[in-house]
């Protein structure tokens, strides 16, 4: 079977139009370039289409977070780090020494130490500094040993983790204590602004076509659609930036390009810098399932939280209703997905399906697949999000709250609040300046808080 393809037809719209700097340019009919000459006046449809559907984007944060006013420049956070401790380096196997900087591991502790392709000892430790320890093995002579039956490690890199310890009678405590480790992290808000103006005359002019948005803007005001859209499309930007925000790199100290804007870490951000990113091209079932266990070996040796929220581009979520229904035709595998009817199989979209220990609950995402935003591009297939909450120290409140894994945080006092400004200026109505048009403000300050990005899985 080929896979189809669709041209656009002559004279039709763009396939990805965008907005124009002035919403309404050419909106009225101008008798003074066509005059009376016309004898006949066109057969005039009086109502806008809406060829797009609804062309707003934003909601994605409200199905998966909150929002929680904050008083600072800066919202601090930390979250635990491993409860045990682990370590990897290399290893010089003749004298045992593992060198690993800033490792944790004391003497006369008694470690699992592993080298790839050669095989795992038990060892105690009998020796450690800052950046190295030494171990000797419980079952045979040496590290390098080559006696029948021995595991010979050779110089190379090793992982371990501890187990325990190993004392003599009468002896000493450990040398020192293990602090619980904790990762202290910050964003901070970025001030996000947008601006509609219409003159006072075409603010009193009728339109001949009505118009209709997002918004619930309606009638033949076409500065008022402009307006609506102007509004539709700012909220859009609020989430968006929320999304796709980067920090400011510096180099060599010194601050970037863009001077006194550091910007703020997005969603996408955090998780490619304290999460996991998963690529993969997704050329049939077998490998979204593939690409699934891969995840789901990750989620074990992470947070091990067991329901997440998929939010998936379109190619992406098809990929896996095919998996799940590949998976639905085997013999004794699926059927209970469909309430133990076989016939209801022949409904081939899912929304929810369970992996394992874990349950996936399965969406499509429109920003990621509307043609003026990611849709346009293909880097990024869906992300994966844990539902429920999370333990997080607010160093700001300086107690433990428990929060959604995403919220946003925005600007706010008992006497100002920075989540969505509005406000009007100019000779439109109550007259606030000497400009002769109505100019409308938007405002907001906010950024994205992203606890337990390790949780956290982003499709490449």
């Amino acid at each position: 079977m080929s896979v189809g393809t669709i041209t656009p037809g002559v004279g039709s719209l763009p396939a990805t139009p965008s907005a124009t700097k002035q919403t309404v340019a050419g909106a009225y009919v101008d008798l003074r370039d066509s005059g009376w000459a016309q004898q006949y006046l066109p057969d005039l449809m009086d109502k806008e289409a809406e060829v797009f559907g609804n062309r707003t984007i934003s909601g994605f944060l409200a199905q998966v977070g909150a929002e929680e006013a904050m008083a600072a420049d800066q919202v601090v956070w930390s979250e635990q780090g491993r409860l045990h401790v682990s370590a990897a380096g290399v290893i010089a196997a003749s004298s045992g020494v593992v060198t690993s900087a800033g490792h944790s591991v004391r003497k006369h502790d008694t470690v699992v130490l592993n080298r790839a392709g050669v095989g795992t000892l038990k060892c105690l430790v009998t020796a450690s500094t800052d950046d190295t320890f030494t171990v000797a093995p419980y079952t045979q002579a040496a590290m390098n040993s080559s006696a029948s039956g021995n595991i010979t490690f050779t110089n190379g890199a090793v992982t371990g983790f501890v187990f325990g310890s190993e004392h003599k009678k009468g002896t000493s405590m450990h040398d020192k204590a293990l602090e619980p480790a904790f990762a202290s992290l910050e964003n901070k808000p970025v001030i996000i602004k947008d601006l509609y103006e219409v003159s006072g005359s075409d603010a009193s002019a009728i339109g001949w076509i009505e118009v209709s948005g997002e918004e619930g803007q309606n009638g033949y005001m076409w500065y008022l659609k402009a307006n609506g859209d102007t509004m539709a499309r700012f909220t859009d930007y609020c989430e968006m930036t929320c999304i796709e925000g980067e920090l400011s790199a510096t180099s060599a100290g010194s601050a970037t390009t863009l001077g006194a804007l550091s910007g703020t870490q997005g969603l996408f951000s955090a998780i490619e810098t304290r999460g996991n990113v998963i690529t993969d091209g997704y050329a049939s079932a077998a490998d979204a399932l593939g690409s699934m266990d891969v995840m789901l070996k990750r989620f074990d040796s992470q947070g091990a939280i067991e329901e997440n929220m998929m939010f998936l581009n379109r190619d992406h979520s098809l990929a896996i209703d095919d998996m799940l229904a590949g998976l639905a035709s085997q013999v004794g595998v699926g059927y209970g997905l469909f309430d133990n009817s076989a016939d209801m199989a022949l409904n081939l979209g899912f929304t929810g399906f369970r992996r394992g220990t874990y349950d996936f609950y399965k969406s499509d995402w429109k920003y990621l697949n509307d043609a003026t935003l990611r849709g346009a591009f293909t880097d990024i297939k869906g992300v994966v999000i844990p539902a429920g909450t999370s333990n997080v120290y607010d160093q700001g409140l300086g107690k433990n709250m428990k929060r959604p894994f995403l919220h946003v945080r925005y600007r706010a006092s008992q006497t100002e609040s920075r989540k969505m400004k509005t406000w009007i200026t100019g000779s439109v109505g109550a007259a606030t300046s000497q400009l002769d048009a109505m100019e409308v403000n938007y405002l907001s300050e906010r950024c994205l808080v992203t606890q337990g990005a390790n949780n956290f899985f982003l499709m490449k």
